[in-house]
């Protein structure tokens, strides 16, 4: 007799769409994963991760290390508790940092709307941005040595997507926040989990994923697709009403398949590039 399957529960993520103006609309930092992981090799992803101890016990808030819109804002846009709603905007603003070089911070000595109050060149934090991804110094840490202060108001809610229950190996509760990248910093990628990374626009990623050119999980299609066409204060001014997306991963022959909201479009799409199997492959 088969075990009934019990889904694994979903670890908190935060993922970061980071955006920047360019000729007819706006550009978006993309990374493929390497072909070697574990997890979803080979596909194009935003710099993101789980919610890890080292944001759960940050305490930015009571360190004074927070500027901006404070737990309880970001708790009321996501739907959840004020204490979670902290570990995300730490992890966000972590794991850009580690993966991509762009830090989402200021002077703690600066006033918010002041020229200065946002970091100029990150590249200057290098080695505690190496000890960040070893996980010998917590985020908390490193502000409050370098007197910086997370700048949440740098950052918009933007979606949350929560991995299928079928899935075997690994769920996340993920929730999509999106940034302008700030004046005078760049997006390197210079990370362990991904061998290829750069700018590019929302419309052209989609179009290649059509192409069979890249592969794209319905959360990070769905996202790209709602940034197309848009420019960057087009995106940081909309008000998005976050609503929960778990799409379903159904068994049809040899195959898995996503169904969510907008599938049709997403499966027309992947079909037209070739098809792909799950759990996934690279791309032909």
């Amino acid at each position: 007799m088969t075990e009934p399957h019990v889904p694994l529960p979903p670890r908190p993520a935060a993922t970061v769409m980071l955006i920047r103006d360019a000729p007819g609309g706006l550009n978006i930092f993309l990374m493929r994963r390497h072909s070697q992981m574990e997890f979803a090799p080979g596909v194009i992803v935003f710099p993101g991760g789980g919610v890890d101890d080292r944001d759960r016990n940050a305490d930015l808030v009571e360190l004074g290390a927070w500027a901006g819109p404070p737990p309880q804002w970001w708790a009321q846009r996501f739907g959840i508790e004020a204490g979670l709603a902290e570990a995300l905007v730490c992890a966000a603003a972590r794991e850009t940092f580690e993966e991509s070089g762009v830090l989402f911070a200021g002077p703690a000595d600066q006033a918010v709307s002041a020229a200065n109050s946002i970091v100029g060149d990150a590249s200057v934090y290098r080695e505690a941005r190496h000890a960040l991804a070893d996980r010998t110094l917590s985020f908390a840490d490193f502000l409050r040595t370098e007197k910086l202060v997370l700048r949440s108001d740098l950052l918009r809610p933007w979606a949350n997507w929560v991995t299928p229950e079928a899935e075997p190996t690994r769920r996340y509760d993920t929730y999509f926040f999106v940034g302008a990248l700030p004046d005078g910093q760049r997006a390197d990628g210079e990370n362990t989990e991904s061998d290829r990374a750069g700018w590019e626009s929302p419309r052209n990623a989609v179009d290649d994923f059509e192409a069979g050119r890249n592969v794209l999980l319905p959360p990070t299609w769905t996202q790209l697709d709602s940034l197309a066409g848009r420019t960057v204060a087009d995106v940081l001014a909309v008000e998005r009403q976050i609503v929960t997306v778990q799409p379903l991963l159904e068994k049809r022959g040899d195959n898995w398949v996503f169904e969510f909201f907008d599938s049709d479009r997403y499966h027309a799409a992947r079909e037209k590039g070739g098809s792909m199997q799950w759990p996934l492959g690279m791309p032909k």
